[in-house]
């Protein structure tokens, strides 16, 4: 097996996390799932079986050399994430090396697919971290199926068990992301279902997302912006606190103090009720010319839902 590639990747901008040093713990590209929507590309070794891949001494020292490069840099570290090119609970050391960095004083967060979390030993390890996001695209088996193509030894039925037991005993900030494909799980059902069980489980935060990359499969691609409102909706009825992950990771969702930038970092991630956008107006001596740009410049998109007009950002368009 080639274990030649970089154990540790960035700092890089995360909307979620700040500035995030990335540690790879998975030889690309083992994976639990096939994502029809996965970035990676497609799955060349699907498996369930966890391996000890790396000695927790030298993720030590990857994640050291790295912190010491950064900080040479004046590149300030908010978490040390570990975000792989495949699963990142596939790696059975992966409790040892949360321990080993533990001592290095930076947050730890994993974002795994949530696929083998039916396992007490991954709930175990996981709740070694700071900060864990877990997979949730659809909680119906056939769309789960069809969207991210599991080995074919999993239940979901156990997965969505262990998701609301490790939800019950995590003493650290949990999160869930679910990823929205036009046509797969953007149906009524789906997203009622979804959010009735979102609604048990009680992240901190509940994202959607988009693909926004060249996906495995050309035919995963993103809904229309109504489609993403409508799940926005619905998640935040059940009193979800809820972000939207569209693309617009340049913003960085600071306060600027700048009205147009605010404006548009906002609706990247909230979409916002008209009624919403004039408060926002008044509070900073805006007025709606200044939304009449936006919309006429492809800015800002304006769509309706439960009989109200919201506002979003457009999605980014995939370049030819």
């Amino acid at each position: 097996m080639d274990m030649s590639y970089p154990l540790t990747f960035g700092p890089v901008p995360s909307r979620r996390l700040g500035r995030s040093l990335g540690i790879n713990n998975i030889p690309p590209k083992i994976c639990t799932y096939a994502c029809a929507y996965c970035q990676v590309g497609r799955t060349l070794d699907m498996r369930v079986s966890r391996t000890a891949f790396h000695a927790p001494q030298a993720v030590r020292r990857a994640v050291e050399a790295s912190l010491a490069a950064a900080k040479a840099a004046g590149q300030a570290v908010d978490f040390l994430t570990f975000v792989s090119d495949g699963e990142p609970t596939l790696d059975a050391g992966l409790g040892q090396e949360i321990d080993s960095i533990r001592p290095l004083g930076v947050p730890i967060a994993v974002i795994s697919n949530a696929s083998l979390i039916w396992r007490e030993d991954v709930r175990r390890e996981l709740a070694r971290a700071d900060w864990v996001s877990l997979k949730v695209d659809a909680v119906r088996e056939r769309t789960w199926r069809r969207l991210d193509r599991p080995h074919r030894s999993l239940v979901l039925s156990a997965i969505l068990e262990g998701i609301l037991a490790f939800a019950g005993s995590f003493r650290g900030q949990l999160v869930t992301e679910t990823m929205l494909v036009h046509g797969i799980n953007t149906g009524d059902e789906d997203l009622q279902r979804l959010s009735e069980f979102l609604a048990r489980v009680r992240p901190s935060k509940a994202y959607l997302s988009v693909p926004t990359r060249p996906p495995a499969e050309a035919w995963a691609v993103p809904p229309v912006e109504e489609t993403v409102v409508r799940a926005h909706e619905l998640l935040s009825e059940r009193g979800l606190a809820v972000e939207c992950l569209t693309g617009y990771e340049g913003d960085d969702f600071a306060a600027t103090g700048d009205l147009v930038s605010g404006l548009l970092a906002i609706v990247s991630v909230h979409p916002m009720r008209e009624d919403a956008v004039r408060r926002y107006l008044a509070r900073l001596g805006g007025s709606w010319e200044v939304v009449a740009a936006l919309l006429a410049e492809g800015r800002l998109k304006q769509v309706s839902y439960t009989g109200h007009s919201f506002y979003v950002r457009p999605q980014l368009k995939k370049a030819e």
